[in-house]
């Protein structure tokens, strides 16, 4: 597998319809994207509220993908559809090691992706000090690779 073909899958491979673990996405975004919401005017743009706001916008991103229904009911009549929807076919949480890791990779992956979107604010609104994008940048791809790696590190071995 080519590392274009792993960073795929490992960014996108599990966007897959999962109303639970949306859910909970959602409520973490709604809580990380609030610590910037309620920061001191004065602190919004500095370092620690904009790294919580881009990660909060990725999450809040990434829930909204998990709620979208795929196309697994395409071409099905009534009664297969019904038993899509069944209890016995619904997904389980990932065990909670795995899940953290994925949800502090996410969370990484906003300062690491929409750090440019820093330039386009402190444009529009002149009040705003210098971002510190770099910074931004630098921990957006720390915070990744920790995910990534307790991801890898808590992954159950292929049979």
């Amino acid at each position: 597998m080519s590392v274009r073909d792993s960073l795929l899958e490992n960014l996108g491979g599990d966007l897959e319809y999962h109303p639970r673990r949306a859910a909970l996405y959602l409520v973490i975004a709604a809580a990380t994207i609030c610590f910037w919401i309620f920061s001191p005017p004065e602190d919004k743009y500095r370092y620690v509220p904009l790294v919580f706001a881009l990660g909060g916008l990725a999450l809040l991103v990434k829930g909204i993908l998990l709620l979208r229904k795929s196309s697994e009911g395409i071409g099905l009549s009534e009664k297969d559809i019904s038993n899509l929807s069944g209890a016995y076919k619904r997904k389980n949480l990932p065990p909670l090691p795995s899940q953290a890791g994925q949800i502090l990779q996410d969370f990484g992956t906003g300062p690491l992706l929409l750090w440019p979107l820093l330039k386009l604010g402190s444009d529009a609104n002149n009040s705003v000090n210098n971002p510190v994008p770099f910074q931004i940048l630098v921990t957006g791809a720390t915070l990744f690779a920790l995910g990534w790696l307790m991801r890898r590190m808590t992954s159950q071995p292929e049979a």
